[in-house]
């Protein structure tokens, strides 16, 4: 099993397998719009930007089970997304990263890279998972990682 084998409902509604992004390193993040750590989404952008042509992509997950901080439609994410931090990289459908009803995609992410002291939970919006060209989980980062401290790892992986 690998991320590639999963799939996940973009923010257009249509249902899209992650099998299309094998070969890449990914960037898989939870995200929110109301959150102390919102403003990310402009350095994930300039990522997305300057290593997508070697390879890389980030798929944006936005959740509300953090402080209800991510309370719009999918239409309204796209927009806010868009018109603030001129986000091009993917972005899915709302999901739960936690409890019962969590996505399978993140049920599998948290069971192969635990967090601290081997804690399966996601503590808060914007925690990043640095996956391999082969799907697999390399690392997993806490919120307050900026994405700009990202670059070397992900330029190893490339």
């Amino acid at each position: 099993m690998s991320v590639h084998d999963f799939t996940a409902k973009r923010l257009d509604g249509q249902e899209e397998s992650l099998g299309v992004y094998r070969g890449k390193v990914l960037l898989i993040v939870n995200t929110a719009s109301a959150c102390g750590f919102t403003p990310q989404y402009a350095g994930l952008e300039a990522l997305y930007e300057k290593l997508g042509p070697e390879g890389f992509a980030i798929l944006g997950f936005p959740c509300n089970q953090f402080g209800a901080q991510e309370p719009g439609s999918e239409s309204e994410i796209g927009a806010f997304c868009q018109k603030n931090y001129g986000v091009t990289f993917p972005m899915f459908a709302k999901i739960e990263v936690n409890g019962a009803s969590a996505h399978p995609l993140y049920k599998y992410l948290k069971d192969a890279k635990p967090g601290l002291l081997g804690t399966e939970a996601i503590k808060w919006n914007f925690t990043k998972f640095l996956i391999g060209k082969d799907g697999e989980p390399v690392a997993r980062y806490a919120p307050n990682t900026k994405p700009e401290d990202l670059e070397a790892p992900i330029k190893k992986l490339l």
